[in-house]
């Protein structure tokens, strides 16, 4: 169990943290990478800044025929309900992301534990990623979660 977790991280349309764009998991069991999902999703109105677009590249296009979140819940909650949960930047942002995304769609909280691999290494994720050699896609759902999967596995490793 001590190196059995999922890294999360989500992309959001606008300034509500219930705007998830995209989704990027990544599990790992016994410190190997065992399943990944990456899937955009459609927002509440399928409503973006521009000033976001610029930052991780997803348009109102992109999102006009994928599923909304609650469409693809199904397929996330098995790796968050009752896991240990890491993402980067988790206390200020995904984790906020998720509690606001499932109470927009009246979807139950799953019980899970937190991580935050900011927290542990006090820095930016493209930052830690130059450091230690990880690659990196930034702001691209799935390469986040997979360099925050790389940098929590260190950590464990560590301890």
């Amino acid at each position: 169990m001590k190196h059995s977790f999922t890294a999360i991280d989500f992309e959001t349309a606008n300034s509500k943290r219930s705007s998830i764009c995209s989704i990027g998991l990544v599990r790992v069991v016994d410190n190997e990478i065992v399943y990944e999902f990456s899937t955009l999703v459609q927002p509440p109105n399928n409503l973006y800044w521009e000033k976001l677009t610029e930052i991780h590249g997803i348009k109102a296009q992109d999102t006009l025929n994928a599923p909304s979140f609650d469409k693809v819940w199904m397929q996330v909650v098995p790796y968050i309900h009752e896991q240990h949960v890491v993402a980067h930047c988790g206390f200020t942002f995904d984790f906020n992301c998720l509690e606001q995304v499932l109470e927009f769609y009246e979807i139950p909280r799953p019980i899970y534990e937190k991580h935050c691999t900011h927290k542990l290494y006090n820095a930016k994720l493209d930052v830690l990623c130059d450091r230690y050699g990880i690659p990196l896609i930034h702001h691209d759902a799935l390469s986040d979660a997979r360099a925050c999967a790389a940098l929590f596995k260190m950590h464990l490793n560590k301890i």
